[in-house]
């Protein structure tokens, strides 16, 4: 793997760029508003990062990264991910997003619901329980004591091993939460939502997770 897409380059998108770039691959940037608008980004960033539309981005990657508000997630386009390994950061936000009902009766996560929407795709839920600025602030070598560590879940194995090693090059360890339909477990207001954990707090944290009830239909 050499190239990483990006589709949205905001606060998440941007740190995931300059973590790739310093992992030594090459990344493609895209937003909603057109590849002009990423020109500061892109010239900060240096000559192995270029913008484009998100399809140039979603066929370009080798592995791509949605980070995006969840309520466009229907932009995504289907057809170019085929068969790659799509990680999602995304978060339902009501107040944002609008209500869905899905997420609202917890029928799906909002990984599934995306994975829902790319069925050839390989989603790998990952980076969105972590503060933006701390992507390019808490990652350390591997071995370091107290390491952090981030939570993945996925319903394909292989994609999951390939998403534990890029987070392990990012500088952070990994803890897997299991399918997609478990990756509510690290949502919003949960207990490893946000603060700085290691991988055996963070297993304490998924495991005291507690889901509310939906509300009555």
């Amino acid at each position: 793997m050499k190239t990483i897409g990006l589709i949205g380059a905001g606060r998440i998108g941007s740190q995931i760029a300059r973590l790739a770039l310093a992992a030594g691959y090459d990344v493609v940037l895209s937003n909603s508003r057109g590849p002009q608008t990423l020109t500061a980004l892109v010239n900060e960033l240096g000559p192995r990062a270029r913008a484009a539309t998100a399809l140039e981005a979603a066929t370009s990657g080798e592995l791509v990264v949605v980070t995006i508000p969840l309520k466009h997630y229907r932009s995504v386009p289907p057809e170019p991910l085929a068969g790659k390994i799509v990680i999602d950061t995304n978060n339902y936000y009501p107040q944002r997003d609008g209500q869905i009902h899905e997420l609202d009766q917890q029928t799906l996560t909002s990984s599934e619901l995306l994975q829902q929407h790319l069925p050839s795709s390989k989603v790998v839920k990952a980076f969105n329980h972590i503060y933006a600025a701390e992507l390019t602030t808490h990652g350390q070598p591997r071995g370091t004591p107290n390491r952090r560590a981030l939570v993945i879940a996925g319903d394909d194995t292989a994609a999951k091993r390939t998403v534990t090693e890029l987070l392990d090059q990012f500088g952070f360890d990994t803890v897997d939460a299991g399918p997609l339909a478990e990756s509510w477990r690290i949502q919003p207001n949960t207990p490893g939502y946000g603060p700085r954990r290691t991988a055996e707090e963070l297993r304490r944290d998924l495991a005291a997770a507690v889901r509310p009830a939906p509300p009555r239909a």
